[in-house]
């Protein structure tokens, strides 16, 4: 609203209440004008609107911060922006949060719409607080040139580590003892539990004893519900939808190359969205809140910066008004 109808409105309401000896109040309301506005509007009668919406805060991101979260995007365009954001700062790209990170790539249309839709699955069971707590094991099939293997892994339940994992032409009950074996000789000292789902290997009798005689101890998912086993069955979609289908082996050998390589970067370079944006390598190995702590730190020092960076900006271009100020004062006091 221009200054000067502001202005006429507050002349017609004042000048009508001395008249009338009506409350301002009531006038304002049969107006439908609030009341903190025409307050407001009161303490700036006679002045010409001055509008701040374009000035930039001191928390803004600056136009290199934006650029540089947008050329990032480009280059790891299968990331979300919430790994995203946590790659940029552990690498020192740039030191900004999710949030942020989100309003650049929404303005700049490279976020994909999402479904929206609310979630139906369940809290489930009490997480594992520590790692070696639960390992969770199932078999997959994998596609390798028309002809499918057996694919088992070992997934840790806190850091999400695959602790191990084979590819083979058939998963009898006793592959999976020489699996569950050789994870056990990574980690001499774990007795986990074991999560399985209800396959023919699992609910053996010779399994049952293997489970026994080796100390762990094992729990199986509810029949036909294979989100009660989700963080393997969530493994087993990456491994495909990012190693297997991309790449396409065109051997068994050639197979295991193509997911041991794999597996190495998501246990030591991929960021995990479930365990807060760090490797399962590092929650594995209990590096993940010292993690937490260094990217707090280079948040706040990055807000600081571009705090101070926005007051010095202001402060030289505020120099010449006030020179010009000082001429003023001067030449009256003269």
């Amino acid at each position: 609203m221009a200054h000067d109808v502001r202005d006429a409105i507050m002349d017609f309401v004042n000048g009508w209440s001395e008249k009338t000896a009506i409350a301002v109040g009531r006038f304002i309301g049969w107006l439908g004008i609030g009341r903190s506005k025409f307050y407001n509007w009161h303490a700036r009668y006679g002045k010409v609107n001055e509008h701040n919406g374009k000035i930039p805060r001191d928390f803004w991101l600056e136009d290199w911060e934006k650029q540089t979260i947008i050329a990032y995007y480009l280059e790891h365009p299968d990331e979300g922006y919430r790994r995203l954001t946590f790659m940029m700062l552990d690498a020192d790209v740039v030191a900004v949060g999710p949030t942020s990170v989100w309003r650049v790539l929404r303005d700049a249309g490279l976020l994909n719409p999402w479904n929206g839709k609310e979630s139906r699955k369940g809290t489930g069971f009490i997480q594992p607080l520590s790692p070696h707590e639960h390992w969770h094991v199932d078999v997959s099939y994998i596609n390798i040139c028309g002809t499918f293997y057996y694919l088992c892994s070992v997934l840790d339940g806190c850091s999400r580590f695959i602790v191990h994992w084979d590819i083979r032409e058939a998963m009898t009950e006793a592959d999976i003892e020489i699996i569950l074996e050789r994870a056990k000789e990574a980690f001499p000292q774990a007795r986990p539990r074991i999560i399985s789902d209800n396959g023919p290997q699992f609910i053996a009798k010779d399994f049952k004893e293997y489970i026994r005689i080796s100390g762990m101890t094992h729990v199986r998912t509810s029949p036909y519900y294979p989100q009660s086993n989700g963080k393997i069955e969530r493994w087993h979609k990456s491994l495909k939808t990012e190693c297997i289908r991309p790449q396409t082996p065109l051997s068994l050998d050639d197979a295991r190359r193509v997911v041991g390589r794999y597996v190495a970067r998501y246990n030591e370079v991929r960021l995990h969205s479930a365990i807060g944006f760090v490797t399962p390598k590092d929650k594995l190995e209990g590096r993940d809140q010292a993690i937490f702590a260094e990217r707090d730190r280079k948040l706040e020092a990055a807000r600081a910066e571009r705090k101070e960076r926005r007051q010095a900006a202001r402060k030289e271009a505020s120099a010449p008004y006030a020179q010009t100020a000082c001429v003023l004062q001067a030449a009256m006091a003269n």
